[in-house]
C-alpha cells in the first residue's frame, strides 16, 4: 500500500511541475461540466485511486491505482476519435491466499470512441473498438489474453446534470492457451451534478460480467469533487465510498474507498 501511496503522489507532483498551462482556462463549471463527459474534446490525465478492504476469506486488501489518460484527435470539423487508456498498477494482500502479496502491472484497456465534435440538445454519443493488452507482470494480475470488441457511451449534458451509461463487451483473440477464454462485458451508468462554482457530485454503478465464468462483480461509487489550479496547472480531485455490492465471494470486499487527482489541460 505504501509504495502505490508514494507513486501515485510522486506522479501528482511530477505532471504538476512539468506540464503547465499558459492559457487562461475555461470556468470551473465548464472544466467540471467536461470531465462529467468521458467523450468531450478534452485532454485529462486521471490517477484513480481504489482501495478495497475485507477481501474474501483472508479478509484481504487490494490497492489499485489507474492511470487513465484521456487524448482527443480532431478527426474533422464536425468528428473527433476519444482515445482512452486504463493502466492498472495493484497492490493486494491476502487476496489469492493467507500471507500472500502481488504488486505490479495489471492488463490495459484501450478505447477509441468516435464521436460528434458538438452535442445536438445536450445529447451526446461514441462508439469504437475496445482492447484488452495483456501487460500484466504477475500470474495473478493478468489475464494472458489479448482481447478486442466494441464500446458504445450515450449521455445527456443539460444544465448542471450529466447522465448516461457507458459498456464495452470484448472477448480474446490470441494469448496464453494455458489461461481462460475471455468473454466480458463492463457496463457503467453514471450521473453527476456539477455546481457553477466546480463543486460536483457523482453517482456511478460499475458492472462487470464474466460470461465465461458466470459471475459478476458491481460496485458503487459516490464521490464529491471540485476544480482547483496549483499555480497554472489546473486539477480536479475526488474522493468518496466505494461500495461493492455483488461479486465471488472469493474476491468481494467489504467496503472500499476512492480518491481521484485529474491533471486538466484546456485548449
Amino acid at each position: 500500500m505504501k509504495k502505490i501511496s508514494i507513486l501515485f503522489f510522486t506522479n501528482c507532483l511530477f505532471l504538476s511541475q512539468i506540464i503547465a498551462q499558459e492559457k487562461p482556462a475555461p470556468s470551473a463549471k465548464e472544466l467540471a461540466d467536461k470531465l462529467s463527459n468521458p467523450v468531450s474534446s478534452l485532454i485529462s490525465v486521471p490517477f484513480q485511486n481504489n482501495t478495497d478492504y475485507g477481501i474474501g476469506q483472508y479478509n484481504g486488501s487490494k490497492n489499485t491505482l489507474n492511470f487513465q489518460p484521456v487524448i482527443p484527435i480532431k478527426l474533422s470539423a464536425n468528428l473527433n476519435l476519444i482515445t482512452r487508456y486504463i493502466i492498472p498498477i495493484i497492490d493486494q494482500h491476502d487476496v489469492v491466499a493467507e500471507q500472500s502479496s502481488q504488486f505490479g502491472l495489471s492488463d490495459a484497456t484501450i478505447s477509441g470512441f468516435f464521436a460528434p465534435a458538438n452535442s445536438k440538445n445536450g445529447f451526446l454519443w461514441g462508439v469504437g473498438p475496445a482492447f484488452l493488452v495483456p501487460i500484466g507482470t504477475n500470474e495473478f494480475l493478468t489475464a494472458g489474453k489479448w482481447g478486442v470488441g466494441p464500446t458504445v457511451i450515450i449521455l445527456v449534458q443539460k444544465a448542471q446534470l450529466t447522465y448516461g451509461f457507458l459498456v464495452n463487451q470484448i472477448w480474446s483473440f490470441a494469448g496464453s492457451s494455458s489461461r481462460p477464454d475471455v468473454n466480458q462485458m463492463f457496463l457503467q451508468p453514471f450521473l453527476a451534478h456539477n455546481w457553477p462554482s466546480g463543486a460536483g457530485l457523482t453517482l456511478n454503478a460499475e458492472i462487470t460480467a464474466n460470461w465465461y465464468a458466470q459471475t459478476t462483480t458491481a460496485f458503487i461509487n459516490l464521490t464529491g469533487s471540485a476544480v482547483t489550479k496549483f499555480g497554472s496547472q489546473v486539477i480536479s480531485f475526488a474522493v468518496g465510498p466505494r461500495i461493492p455490492v455483488a461479486g465471488p465471494s472469493a474476491s468481494i470486499a467489504d467496503f472500499g474507498i476512492r480518491a481521484v487527482a485529474t491533471f486538466v489541460f484546456p485548449k
